[in-house]
């Protein structure tokens, strides 16, 4: 169970996919409720009574919303805290649920009590769209990163294309790294170091130097030199092999022993270069 719940989950990283994302939620609230029509909704006669239904919507879509605009900016994201966040997002929609019936539709006095039920009701419709949305977001993004993941790596080549001669040049304070494009590997940021991955005399070598990565892709940034994570700056030529999941994408190097992944706001830049630059 444990590890189920620390299973890495996409979180949403773009304005956009947050909006949709949010309108889709209410929209599913809204539509739950006039089709369904639970709790006494079918009971409850009134000329516009899917109009008076209708601010459900805008409930649990703005809850959906500042939910995600509040955890976008988090890191290391898995199905545990995508749990807790569509808790905070049920509880934080039945309690302006409970304003909003008490107020304007059913006129009764606030009572914790009421609002127990209204909560019960809330976790009765959003327990059911919550899962049904998780799941079907996890095997959806899986699905697609994995079948572009094969399709690309089917056309890259065993051997890295050759590159030309030339010079990047990495300057901080009082240190300069200067390095072969066709020997660079990668960037790796921690704080504010930065470890160089490349190769010398087709040997791999490190060099740690005090720089931010925003600065070393100042200095180093090309066509095939592309920064593909907020931890990561790549040599897309030398990729190997692309692995596809539900938070994006991978890529492989052969000469160094772990993975580089790909956040999905950098998706747009880096995948159609690869294919591009080995098609």
């Amino acid at each position: 169970m444990f590890s189920f719940i620390a299973h890495p989950y996409p979180k949403s990283e773009s304005f956009k996919e947050i909006f949709v994302s949010s309108l889709g939620a209410g929209a599913a609230v809204y539509l739950f409720l006039i089709i369904f029509q639970p709790f006494g909704t079918e009971n409850f006669q009134h000329p516009y009574k899917f109009v008076l239904l209708f601010p459900y919507c805008i409930i649990f879509g703005t809850a959906f919303l500042m939910a995600n605009l509040i955890t976008s900016r988090f890191s290391n994201w898995n199905i545990g805290s995508e749990l807790l966040k569509i808790t905070f997002i049920l509880c934080t929609g039945s309690i302006l649920s409970y304003f909003y019936n008490s107020l304007f539709l059913s006129h009764v006095k606030l009572d914790i009590v009421n609002y127990f039920y209204m909560f019960l009701y809330t976790l009765a419709i959003g327990i059911p769209i919550s899962i049904i949305y998780i799941l079907s977001r996890y095997i959806y993004l899986k699905t697609i990163h994995e079948k572009k993941a094969h399709d690309i790596s089917q056309h890259l080549p065993v051997s890295p294309p050759a590159q030309r001669q030339n010079l990047l040049k990495i300057s901080a304070q009082n240190t300069e790294l200067v390095m072969n494009k066709k020997d660079f590997l990668c960037v790796q940021s921690m704080e504010n170091y930065c470890t160089f991955y490349f190769l010398e005399n087709n040997s791999l070598k490190k060099a740690l130097i005090r720089i931010s990565l925003t600065n070393v892709l100042q200095q180093i940034e090309t066509s095939s030199v592309k920064k593909c994570h907020r931890s990561y700056i790549v040599n897309l030529g030398k990729v190997k092999k692309l692995k596809g999941n539900a938070q994006g994408y991978k890529l492989v190097l052969p000469e160094i022993d772990f993975e580089i992944p790909v956040s999905r706001s950098f998706i747009p830049s880096v995948i159609p270069q690869l294919q591009q630059q080995h098609s």
